[in-house]
């Protein structure tokens, strides 16, 4: 039978998902069952969430990857937890030779890789949280690449993008033959259904799960890596690996009308999240789908991204001291705001005193919860894979500015400023459920929207999901996916914004929600753009 995996003639609906025991929702089928698997074994959301978060390596290769990066939000036991599994630029690396290679770090090969934090995030989670060992765990994962899985649709489209961005980039930098080996074994990508074999992935997933993720940071993967690096120019060393240790943060919230919303502080972006919500508070809303409401979430969110890009950096950096109390107060928020005017600014940062993916959400019947996002950057990473590893490393480093002073400088030991961020929402001191919508720089304004469309206009966690999409990239550009309504796009020209019609909806972001009933019994949703799957148990 002949079809076409990408053409849909015909509108559908997704009904909300109910479950009492354990929830998992993931971009994938297949990393959402590895998650039900582990809960069904006895393993608890976090347990959960470390098989569905390695599924997600094997079976959606063009957004993370075992060489990237990991953060979580964990509700554990009735408190709030936070783990930043981003890793730092290596000792040996100079900002002084990378600018003569250029004025920002290449994204393809080895110098803009980072340590990946990502396996020691989840041997982390395991330790302290989790019923059973890593090893247990990264089973089902390791299976799924043993044996084979076949390609999900907007999986094979990356492949695609990427077989073409690679190859155009291949004479420059030869190290991205070791991707072409490694995802194309027939020498093309691979199309949709087709059936795709990892057996390196799972060799080195198990020996991450034997040994607790110490052969990758200290052992026969770190000799791997190092090895790689070396014979490539690159300047990741194991002496990098073996210093590497996830940080355990305490996370940040504000209040948005009566609802805790939760983020990791820097050096990700999650605290653009609270700045937009703190400014929209500011402002008067009309109705979901009335211009005056665009209007003022696309504008509170410029002067949060603004203060964002100026201000975010690595706060393990002892030369960067931004005041977070002040950014995040409701005085700034207000100062900020002031500026707004019913036409479409082009903004600028305000001025302080001295002083960038896949996402999914687990639940468990005894009411633990995670938001946990991971990524390797963009699609594939850097395009150098180990060889008999399967390792896509990241290329996470190209977010680092070459500027002086800056505060995402890059300096040796430092971590990136990073894109990938994981929500949460709580009540009067009771969790409410994990968020995220993956994305780039998509992902504050996508977390904003959403808990902006089910505070402020009541909308069901699958309505929050399915809304039209806007995002800001500039000055006073906002591109608008395919299904947004022609006649606020129409009227926001008219404020002077500078409106593009995006032809797709593959880099608008997907999102999943779970969020927990008053009677215990969670509710979820889960993407629509992409291969969205709920399980529940």
């Amino acid at each position: 039978m002949k079809f076409d995996p990408y053409m849909y003639r015909y509108p559908s609906r997704r009904n909300l998902v109910f479950g009492k025991n354990g929830v998992v929702a993931s971009a994938s089928p297949l990393a959402s069952q590895a998650g039900l698997d582990i809960l069904k074994k006895g393993g608890n959301a976090i347990d959960a969430a470390v098989a569905t978060a390695t599924a997600l390596t094997v079976v959606e290769p063009s957004g993370n990857g075992i060489g990237g990066d990991c953060f979580a939000i964990i509700w554990y036991e009735g408190k709030i937890y936070g783990i930043n599994a981003s890793g730092f630029a290596p000792e040996n690396i100079s900002r002084e030779e990378l600018l003569e290679k250029g004025e920002e770090i290449s994204l393809y090969g080895l110098d803009s890789v980072t340590v990946p934090g990502a396996p020691g995030g989840w041997a982390a989670l395991s330790e302290r949280f989790g019923n059973l060992s890593l090893s247990e765990t990264v089973e089902p994962a390791a299976t799924i690449a043993e044996e084979g899985f076949p390609v999900a649709a907007n999986v094979a489209a990356l492949w695609k993008r990427y077989y073409g961005i690679y190859s155009a980039q291949l004479e420059k930098y030869p190290v991205l033959k070791t991707w072409f080996d490694t995802y194309c074994p027939d020498g093309r990508p691979l199309k949709a259904g087709e059936l795709f074999k990892a057996p390196n992935h799972a060799k080195t997933l198990r020996e991450i799960g034997r040994t607790n993720a110490e052969s990758f940071y200290k052992g026969e993967i770190a000799e791997a890596i190092d090895a790689f690096s070396r014979e490539n120019g690159g300047y990741l060393r194991k002496e990098d690996l073996a210093k590497y240790q996830p940080e355990w943060v305490k996370p940040l919230s504000t209040n948005y009308k009566g609802y805790d919303v939760w983020q990791l502080p820097p050096n990700g972006i999650g605290v653009i999240v609270l700045m937009a919500l703190n400014n929209l508070e500011q402002m008067e809303l009309q109705g979901k789908d009335d211009v005056e409401t665009y209007h003022a979430q696309i504008e509170a969110l410029k002067l949060a991204f603004e203060d964002g890009l100026e201000f975010i950096g690595d706060p393990l950096d002892e030369g960067l001291n931004v005041d977070l109390e002040q950014l995040l107060s409701k005085e700034w928020a207000k100062e900020r705001t002031s500026q707004v005017t019913d036409e479409a600014m082009d903004p600028k940062p305000g001025k302080l005193p001295s002083s960038g993916t896949v996402y999914f959400s687990v639940a468990d019947k005894d009411g633990n919860m995670v938001s946990f996002i991971q990524s390797c950057y963009t699609g594939f990473g850097s395009g150098a894979v180990v060889p008999d590893y399967g390792i896509s490393l990241h290329n996470r480093g190209n977010q680092f500015s070459l500027k002086k002073d800056h505060p995402n400088e890059i300096k040796p030991g430092k971590r990136p400023y990073h894109t990938i961020i994981p929500g949460f929402l709580s009540q009067d001191g009771k969790a409410v459920g994990p968020f995220g919508v993956m994305g780039g720089p998509l992902q504050p304004q996508a977390h904003m929207q959403v808990v902006s469309s089910m505070v402020d206009f009541h909308l069901n966690p699958q309505e929050a999901i399915d809304a039209p999409r806007w995002q800001w990239t500039s000055g006073k550009s906002v591109q608008l996916e395919p299904s947004f309504p022609f006649h606020i796009a129409e009227a926001l020209k008219r404020r002077g914004h500078n409106i593009q019609l995006l032809n797709e909806t593959i880099m608008i972001g997907r999102g999943q929600i779970i969020l927990q009933q008053d009677d215990g019994v969670y509710v979820a949703a889960t993407e629509g753009r992409t291969d969205g799957y709920i399980v529940v148990w």
